[in-house]
């Protein structure tokens, strides 16, 4: 008995082209109120399009690059003194309200992502087994059910059904109104109000500038690429891209909550920290691996073909149809039909044949059947969904590499008790997680080995004749050695304890 089967292939080399194909268009969510499970508001179709034009994330891309670049070399002739700004008690109730918004907008969307899967993801212990699972995951459009999908044939330029029970739309498109696939159940919607979110994400940054502190070029380059992402998975309706929308948005939601429990400076678990990034690292490491299958994946699907009726048995059913007639009504019959089935229906149609005849045809007609075949199918359609695949997977890789790093120096370095200075690659890692530092007025950057503490940033040079710095080292008059013990009579307040693991209240011995 033959069954479905996943494959591992090699894609094709159609499919790997840049720019790829603009086709098809990227189809809107259905209106709200036109199914059970339609999305709760309605996206103006021309808005839903324009805001996926390919020039609009990349300008923005640009234009905060450009922002960020020069906001840091501002931050730098200003001895990375913190804004006005930043101490209004306004801006601390912004920072507040930003995180709270993106903490219930993930939350959202991560509920809603994971009710669309709930509805339309096939149990792999089904009747159609893990082809099934991979059909529900690979084909965004459609009904649900192995077989029931409509997919974009590049070759022809068209939307094509996989069933003959599941009919285009009026425009030769998916009809909006179908259920049981990712698209309309959830991923338009949903995905469409994610890759929006990435352009609000950006106040992450302003945020940081805003206290004075550096915004490192792997948050730049974050914060740009998630824009990218997003645009082509939308785009192109690639089918990994479900993943970024459900599995960002839940930790993203955790993460701003975070964010807004520090801004009121509750004390949060170390282990809670680690569990945050290491959650990130999850996600990049699955998140690649995920999108990378689906350009080597193919299954079998059931397919009804059609059975066309042999010259043969057109010419036994005539014959049978005619036993009761004269010998010459037979032959008549049998030669027009004959003709018809060689196609000359002009001579076919200078036969006469009896009528008693045509009613015995009429009432033994053959009727169309079909059977069913197993077709080798591919998992992605189209150049597009590719090159969303591939710019995800780029973008994802060095990401996931620069988080490995700054977990294994920031957790079990300190695990250890062995804390050091915090180099720029470090630095960058933990920018790319936090987004944005929500420790309002305290120190960023600050290094302290054992029980020292440093009030304010670690750069700044300390308050006092000594004029010694908070890393210890003592200048001008205080002739102070490297281990943060001034000899002399200098002996000025350095703001805060600062020796190498022992805290000496700035007094000079």
């Amino acid at each position: 008995m033959a069954f479905s089967r996943v494959l591992l292939t090699l894609p094709s080399s159609l499919l790997f082209k840049f720019p790829p194909s603009s086709d098809p268009s990227t189809l809107p969510p259905p209106p709200a109120g036109s199914s059970l499970y339609a999305p709760p508001i309605s996206i103006p179709t021309p808005l839903f399009g324009d805001v996926l034009d390919v020039r609009v994330p990349i300008t923005i891309a640009c234009v905060y690059a450009v922002t960020v670049l020069s906001l840091n070399s501002y931050n730098r002739s200003t001895g990375q003194k913190p804004w006005g700004i930043s101490k209004w008690k306004s801006f601390f109730w912004f920072v507040v309200a930003h995180n709270i918004f993106l903490a219930v907008y993930s939350a959202w969307t991560f509920v809603g992502m994971l009710s669309a899967l709930r509805r339309t993801v096939q149990n792999p212990t089904g009747n159609m087994g893990l082809a099934g699972t991979v059909d529900s995951l690979c084909k965004m459009h459609g009904i649900g059910g192995m077989g029931n999908a409509i997919v974009y044939e590049p070759e022809s330029s068209a939307w094509v059904s996989e069933s003959s029970s599941v009919l285009l739309g009026s425009a030769g498109t998916p009809d909006a109104t179908d259920l049981g696939r990712l698209w309309n159940e959830g991923l338009a919607f949903y995905g469409w109000f994610f890759y929006l979110s990435k352009f609000y994400e950006v106040l992450d940054t302003l945020i940081i500038l805003a206290k004075g502190k550096r915004s490192s070029t792997l948050q730049t380059y974050h914060h740009a690429g998630a824009m990218m992402c997003m645009w082509a998975g939308i785009r192109f309706m690639s089918p990994p891209i479900w993943m970024f929308v459900f599995v960002n948005s839940g930790i993203h939601a955790l993460m701003y909550t975070y964010y807004t429990l520090t801004a009121f400076s509750v004390p949060i678990p170390q282990a809670l920290k680690r569990s945050l990034t290491t959650m990130q690292i999850i996600q990049f490491v699955v998140g690649v691996f995920y999108a990378t299958i689906h350009s080597f994946i193919s299954y079998t699907i059931p397919v009804q073909v059609p059975i066309s009726s042999s010259f043969a048995s057109a010419a036994s059913s005539v014959s049978s149809a005619v036993v009761s007639t004269t010998s010459a009504s037979v032959a008549d019959a049998l030669k027009k039909y004959l003709l018809r089935a060689a196609g000359e229906e002009g001579l076919a149609e200078n036969i006469a044949v009896d009528p008693s005849v045509h009613a015995s045809l009429k009432s033994t007609g053959a009727t169309q059947q079909f059977r069913t075949e197993y077709q080798t199918v591919s998992c992605i359609d189209t150049s597009g969904q590719t090159f969303a695949i591939w710019l995800n997977v780029l973008y994802l890789a060095p990401l996931t590499v620069l988080f490995c790093r700054f977990f294994i120096r920031s957790y079990m370095r300190m695990a250890s008790g062995n804390v050091k200075k915090h180099g720029k690659v470090e630095k960058a890692g933990k920018d790319a997680l936090k987004g944005v530092e929500r420790m309002n007025g305290k120190a960023d950057g600050a290094t302290v080995n054992g029980n020292g503490h440093v009030n304010g940033n670690a750069n700044r040079h300390a308050n006092g004749h000594a004029n010694g710095h908070a890393n210890g080292h003592a200048n001008g008059n205080a002739n102070g050695n490297a281990n943060g013990h001034a000899n002399g009579h200098a002996n000025g307040n350095a703001n805060g304890k600062a020796t190498n693991g022992k805290a000496t209240n700035g007094k000079a011995h």
